[in-house]
């Protein structure tokens, strides 16, 4: 009977000191074996260990290294882990506990826990303000390094709470964090098994994209609408129609450099973008070209001179009146309202750099009206306590010179009431055709209409070439295809900041480098109808988010299961742009294809209170799921549902579907009725993460 009950004591002891028992208690204040293989990091703590309701519930912790490095985990229930993690990268160092204000319908927290992953997001070695120098760090932290040490704690701690075998490492991050994400796998081994980049650029993709961009809208913005309008379902298909001689020549530039000319449809919402925290860094990187040569040298536009520069070009001096704080300037409809949820997205993180004081000086009203200078310019300051410094500013309305966010705060010191200064967009326009004098090597195939005889370049060309040594100093390396483990890239063809050819560039680098075992380990997914970042307009253009998170699984089922994923997107680039079938099967990837008409057209024309018919063909590549949903938008309102969507499944699963309805237009006007679809892997299932979306739309002219 002792030794029965000393057996029992024993076991009971056992259970106490085990380690899956130990990790229930708190991790907070803990002391941790584990030794980075960084050096740089040291002395891991955590300082939050609970569980949490929202998005779903999951174990928290938080803590970080004694350099600065912070971390989120977010865990599953035990009995829900699969042995893996998801870890977000965003585009800039920013707050470990960003992802937080996420709403909860793509929440990348509660995508993690529902699919039994660990969710893993970091500060990435400390948070960067553009506008405080004390903030930067050594690139390579940033990119990689500080990511990857907390990857490895992140195992560490899982293996604690779950008593498990090394968990499996996914990492994914769009725009910067894609950047990131690229380097992370070919700068590291080990860490992650797998990755999910997206809408990523090239290595000459800054200031490149921005600048052609820039370009167009200001030359074509009286032109904008016919654009779209020839392009759009019904249109005449030839949006060089009015332009002028200058205006024709500019849009096939910027179209050729992969500029998606089905994206002008947004040309109200773009501005100069991100590009605003790069200006300052690449006039003072190259002031030959801005001081001296493109004003005044053969060759550039500058000296060329054509009346439109001459319109455009603003040397307006002025005295300061009065400065405006950002909350009356709100008010006054002068900026937009500052958003936490404007953090840590791939399209719009740069917007609130450097802008944590609510009421700093964001509006200087100067005593005489400014013509609009459109996307940016200088305020230079000529006289007072900050005579010779310059701001950056991104609009004029009459006497209201707009700051942009990304200024020191230091130098809104030095400009009072009473200071003359002169608003001087010179450097902005010359910025806008630095492109021509950036030609790269020839696979930037984008490039090569500005090659003549012999490939000589037909422009004067800087002494150095600008993109990489950006490309560097933000993600800390320059991608060149040599990746580890598996990774599956997704682009979007209408990407309007990542230009989709770029994803093609990448995908070639890689080729170089595994050659035959490239489809082994890569695929490259395209989204039709997809942006750089938010949905500026639901009839317009889609979401990728869901083609990520189905990448996420599909890369990981991949590494952990040997699952290949569904094949690339088939494309072919020409003239610089993306072009893929509307064939389901012959598009591939795993998109959804959609067409809809109009009485059969692309466009009909009827009466008031006539009715039209839709007609709409929907189908799902092999093997990639079945129509879920199914909405129409007839007059730009709210979408409504198709009921019972089964009922239009013209094969079993759903991977065919037919749509038929009518609809009376009571006004006359012109109208785009929208058909928005999404399919998923499942076809039965409820949830919502991976709900691949695509749209289509005709056009009715009711006279």
């Amino acid at each position: 009977m002792k030794i029965f009950s000393l057996f029992i004591i024993l076991c009971c002891l056992a259970l106490v000191y085990s380690p899956a028992i130990q990790a229930q208690k708190s991790l907070v204040h803990q002391n941790y074996s584990f030794e980075a293989k960084d050096s740089v990091f040291k002395n891991p703590f955590i300082d939050v260990d609970e569980w949490r309701d929202k998005p779903v519930k999951h174990r928290y912790v938080h803590g970080g290294f004694d350099d600065g490095t912070r971390f989120s985990f977010y865990f599953p229930e035990k009995e829900k882990y699969t042995g893996r993690f998801f870890q977000y990268i965003t585009p800039f160092p920013d707050s470990e506990t960003s992802v937080q204000a996420y709403g909860e319908a793509l929440n990348p927290i509660g995508f993690s826990i529902t699919h039994g992953a660990y969710f893993v997001a970091t500060n990435q070695g400390g948070k960067l303000d553009f506008a405080d120098p004390s903030t930067r760090r050594e690139a390579s932290i940033g990119a990689y390094r500080a990511n990857a040490v907390c990857a490895e704690f992140s195992r560490h701690i899982a293996q604690l709470i779950y008593n498990c075998k090394r968990p499996f490492g996914y990492c994914y991050g769009g725009s910067g964090g894609a950047y990131r994400t690229v380097g992370s796998m070919e700068n590291t081994v080990g860490i992650w098994d797998g990755a999910v980049p997206f809408v990523l650029g090239s290595p000459q993709a800054i200031p490149n994209v921005f600048a052609v961009r820039m370009y167009a809208l200001r030359i074509l913005k009286d032109k904008m609408a016919d654009i779209v309008d020839a392009l759009r379902p019904g249109g005449s298909g030839d949006p060089y129609a009015t332009l002028t001689v200058e205006q024709r020549q500019v849009l096939q530039e910027c179209t050729r450099m992969g500029f998606p000319i089905k994206s002008w449809y947004g040309w109200q919402y773009m501005d100069a973008h991100g590009f605003l925290v790069l200006y300052k860094s690449i006039v003072a990187m190259d002031q030959k070209y801005f001081r001296e040569d493109f004003w005044n040298k053969p060759g550039y536009l500058g000296y060329d001179n054509p009346a439109s520069l001459q319109h455009d070009h603003v040397q307006t001096k002025g005295v300061v009146k009065k400065i405006i704080g950002q909350s009356e300037a709100e008010k006054l409809k002068l900026v937009k309202p500052l958003s936490e949820s404007d953090r840590g997205t791939a399209d719009r993180a740069w917007a609130s750099m450097g802008s944590e004081i609510k009421d700093k000086p964001v509006v200087y009203q100067i005593d005489v009206d400014v013509k609009e200078i459109g996307m940016g310019a200088d305020l230079i300051i000529l006289s007072g306590e900050g005579k010779g410094q310059v701001l950056q500013i991104i609009g004029t309305n009459g006497k209201n010179v707009v700051l942009a966010a990304v200024n020191e705060p230091k130098l809104l010191t030095y400009l009072n009431v009473g200071d003359s200064v002169q608003v001087d967009n010179s450097d902005f326009l010359a910025v806008q055709t630095y492109y021509r004098h950036q030609v790269p090597s020839p696979d930037y195939y984008v490039w090569n209409q500005f090659r003549g005889y012999n490939n000589v370049p037909i422009y004067p060309q800087r002494p150095f070439l600008v993109g990489p040594m950006i490309t560097m100093g933000a993600a800390g390396s320059i991608p060149n295809g040599k990746m580890n483990g598996k990774m599956i890239l997704c682009c979007s063809v209408w990407d309007r900041e990542a230009f989709a050819w770029q994803g093609d560039w990448y995908r070639n680098k890689v080729k170089e480098h595994l050659d035959e075992a490239t489809e082994d380990n890569f695929r490259l997914w395209y989204t039709d109808r997809a942006t750089h970042g938010e949905i500026d307009n639901p009839c317009e253009v889609v979401s990728y988010q869901s083609t990520l998170y189905q990448a996420l699984l599909d890369v990981s089922d991949w590494v952990q299961k040997g699952i290949e994923p569904p094949m690339n997107t088939n494309y072919k680039v020409e003239d610089g742009q993306v072009v893929i079938s509307d064939i389901a099967n012959e598009r591939g990837g795993i998109q959804p294809a959609v067409a809809i008409t109009a009485n059969g057209k692309e466009r009909a024309d009827i009466k008031p209170g006539e009715s039209v018919t839709l007609e709409a063909v929907i189908e799902v590549p092999t093997n990639t799921g079945g129509i879920v949903t199914a909405e129409w938008n007839f007059e730009d309102d709210e979408y409504i549902p198709v009921e019972n969507i089964e009922k239009f499944y013209t094969s079993s699963g759903g991977n065919k579907v037919k749509i038929q309805t009518t609809h009376v237009f009571q006004k006359k006007g012109t109208y785009f009725p929208t058909l928005r679809v999404a399919s998923q892997r499942n076809a039965d299932s409820k949830a919502l993460y991976t709900r691949i979306q695509n749209l289509s739309r005709a056009r009715v002219v009711v006279n």
